[in-house]
């Protein structure tokens, strides 16, 4: 479950995106009631739908008129308000497993851009939502511009573990391309869990799969030295030190410091070479 935003706003993934794995996620909007984001959740807690929950927060409620809201809980119910009150163009469009809504718009052309973009859209939850925004951005998006914007995901069933259920938790928060920065974010995360699925191979001794993973890794961010680096230590320590020296070659010739890191690693366990191995690296 996911929620996604953008917005003429100063660190707008701070007021608009809630979510709980295996509870549900809020966002919400316009002149935003922030107590809707964990209030909502905790009324999912305790077993309401997200109608129930809608219902119950906007009543309570004085500036109802003026706020928007969106919940999706985790069996795929969907409730969202858009007050009379909220800035045009606003409005929203509900769907399976799904909501799209604005406010402040430069025209009511932009939430069915959204939505129609989300249902087309193909991949991961997070890159559909960018999808998504994006569209919305093309359709004209925000009357005043735009300056940030965030993307959370979480997990549909919780694993008992928060830290765990919370897949996606990225933020601009001022930027004059905030889109732009949000997909180059998400490329950069994606790269990082490819790294963090070659460990898991590799510590299962499917070496073939760790391969895959590192090379998917670094051509989704080739310019980052550290992912490359860590790529080397673990070929070497696992007997690939031949396949290792050219990637150190090439991390030591970006920054030598990564040189003196290598060093480091020997003592700590981390990189499992021997002296003449050590040396052999090293001399890249």
């Amino acid at each position: 479950m996911g929620v996604a935003v953008q917005s003429h706003w100063f660190s707008v993934g701070t007021v608009v995106t809630w979510g709980e794995g295996g509870v549900g996620v809020v966002a919400t909007q316009a002149f935003s009631n922030i107590s809707f984001g964990p209030r909502g959740l905790k009324l999912l807690k305790k077993g309401m739908s997200a109608k129930l929950a809608v219902e119950a927060l906007i009543a309570s409620d004085e500036g109802r008129e003026l706020r928007q809201l969106a919940i999706i809980d985790a069996k795929g119910g969907v409730a969202t308000h858009t007050g009379k009150k909220c800035i045009p163009s606003a409005g929203h469009i509900t769907g399976a497993n799904h909501s799209v809504q604005a406010n402040l718009m430069i025209s009511s052309r932009v939430w069915p851009a959204m939505d129609r973009a989300f249902q087309k859209a193909k991949g991961t939850l997070a890159e559909r939502m960018l999808r998504a925004l994006e569209a919305g951005e093309a359709a004209g998006g925000d009357i005043r511009g735009r300056q940030s914007a965030a993307l959370l995901v979480v997990r549909g069933k919780a694993t008992g573990s928060s830290w765990e259920d919370r897949l996606v938790d990225l933020r601009v928060d001022d930027s004059a391309e905030p889109l732009k920065e949000l997909r180059r974010l998400l490329d950069v995360h994606q790269a990082y869990e490819r790294m963090n699925q070659g460990d898991v191979a590799l510590e299962t001794g499917d070496m073939a799969l760790a391969r895959s993973h590192y090379s998917a890794a670094e051509s989704l961010f080739p310019e980052n030295e550290e992912m490359r680096f860590w790529h080397a230590v673990t070929l070497a320590s696992n007997g690939l030190l031949d396949e290792s020296l050219p990637l150190f070659k090439d991390v030591f010739r970006r920054n030598k410091n990564w040189r003196i890191l290598a060093r480091r690693l020997v003592p700590s366990g981390q990189l499992l070479v021997d002296k003449a191995g050590l040396a052999l690296i090293l001399a890249q």
